[in-house]
Order: structure tokens, then sequence, then C-alpha cells
């Protein structure tokens, strides 16, 4: 257990993944230990992916995920001891704010900057589903009479909030559209060139400036080498899927299938 644990804490050492590293072995380490069920904060897709890893690396564990609603992003995981016989409770609840539309325009940016603004830590807010006149917030259960008492306004406009039910959250329905492209190399700027329609070195602009991600981290050079399944997200512009490498054309290009999701 200790070694396989240091094992995992040094894989992730100096990465943006290390702090979440310690605390998920941690979280699994007792669900071992107490051969019981350990329930994490709202975790993002890597440490989502991290956690995964975790509980196969360990040995014991399973793991299942929730984040209030079909397709949700950000969501909890259960680390569960095979000896677990229960169903894990995920202590998700969901806040409603809602303002006049008429007056205000205010967006996911707008309701999570108030929120973080409370000093609430990220670790307690799942998804915000943002639209014209509210906001539903996924939030941890323990922190429902926070929010109802505290956020009363949002970017300056004042707002209604009150708690609200999971079943009133439809399910995520995502856009997605196929794109074949040929790119010089595999490097990240070609693939985001190609996949999010914009020049190489704007690619490498937006790179400079930490707004696309690889496999939800952070991008440290846009000469980083890609494979078939990386997934590459840009603020504001959706996700790629790196669907498929189709080896070289005739003119020594790299043929590539990609999946844009909107």
């Amino acid at each position: 257990m200790h070694d396989a644990r240091e094992k995992i804490i040094r894989y992730y050492k100096g990465t943006e993944g290390e702090a979440s590293a310690v605390k998920l072995v941690d979280f699994a380490a007792q669900a071992i230990k107490n051969r019981k069920c350990k329930l994490t904060g709202f975790l993002s897709p890597f440490e989502q992916e991290m956690t995964g890893v975790i509980a196969n690396s360990l040995g014991e564990l399973n793991v299942d995920f929730y984040g209030g609603y079909r397709g949700a992003e950000r969501q909890r995981a259960a680390f569960c001891h095979e000896d677990f016989q229960g169903t894990p409770n995920f202590e998700i609840a969901v806040i409603k704010a809602q303002w006049n539309g008429e007056f205000a325009r205010l967006g996911h940016r707008d309701v999570l900057g108030s929120i973080l603004s409370l000093g609430i830590n990220r670790e307690y807010i799942g998804d915000i589903i943002a639209t014209k006149d509210c906001a539903r917030i996924i939030v941890d259960k323990k922190m429902c009479d926070y929010f109802t008492l505290n956020l009363t306004a949002i970017g300056g406009t004042s707002v209604q909030t009150v708690v609200d039910e999971l079943e009133n959250i439809s399910a995520k329905e995502e856009r997605t559209k196929e794109i074949k492209a040929t790119v010089a190399s595999l490097r990240v700027d070609s693939i985001a060139a190609a996949g999010f329609g914009m020049s190489r070195s704007r690619a490498a602009t937006e790179i400079v400036a930490e707004k696309i991600k690889l496999n939800w981290q952070t991008v440290k050079s846009a000469s980083q080498s890609i494979k078939a399944g990386d997934v590459l997200s840009m603020r504001g512009r959706g996700r790629l899927e790196v669907a498929e490498v189709r080896g070289q054309t005739k003119k020594g290009r790299v043929g590539v299938l990609l999946k844009r999701f909107f």
C-alpha cells in the first residue's frame, strides 16, 4: 500500500495534478482502511481520470462517479472498498439563482466568479448551467444553507436563490462534428489549428495564454506530441478528441480524424 501510494505521488509530482493526487490517494487509503466508502469533492475530468488510476493501482477498491445529472462534467467520486455492500450517497443538491433576464445577461463566468468571491472552495461546486434568467448550480448538499443565505448578487445584479430539484436539470446534449484533416505533424498546435479552425500561429498564441489544455492539463509547449485518444479543450471553444491517426499521405502529411464537441 505504502509503495503504491508513493509511486502514484511521484508520477504526478511537478504537475498541476500533484496536490489533487495527494488528496485523492489519502481518500482512497481511508476507504481501504475502513473497508467502507469515501466520498470526494467535485472533480474535474482530469481528476476523475486520476481517480480511476489510483483505484486500479491500490487495489481493493471500486470507484463510482456522479455529478447530479447525466452528462455532468464535474463529478464527485466514491471510493468504495470491495467489501462495501451499500450504495454510495453522493450528497448532491442544486441551487437555483434567478434574476431579471430583461436587464442583465449573466453567464457561467459571472456565476462562478461571484461564488468564489464568497470564499467557497471549488471542490464544493459542480457544474453551473446558466440560461437567460437563471443558473442552476450543482453543489455539495451541506452547502445549501450557505448559498441561499449568502449568494444574493451575481456580477452586481441581485439574485433570488433557492434550493431546486435535480430532476429539473435536463441531460446534457452535446453537438458533435467529425473533421477529417491532414496536418504537417502531430504537434499540439497543428491539431488545435485543424480542429478549432485557426492558423497554427494563432493556436500557438492561445497555448502561450494557457487557453488550451491537453487531457485537462495546461499545454506547456506548442511542440507537445498528440496521439489517438487525446483530448484538447479550449476555453470558449469546446473540446476536441483525436479519434484516429491515419498515417502519412503521399506528400508526407499525417491524416487525422477529429471529433469536435460543442
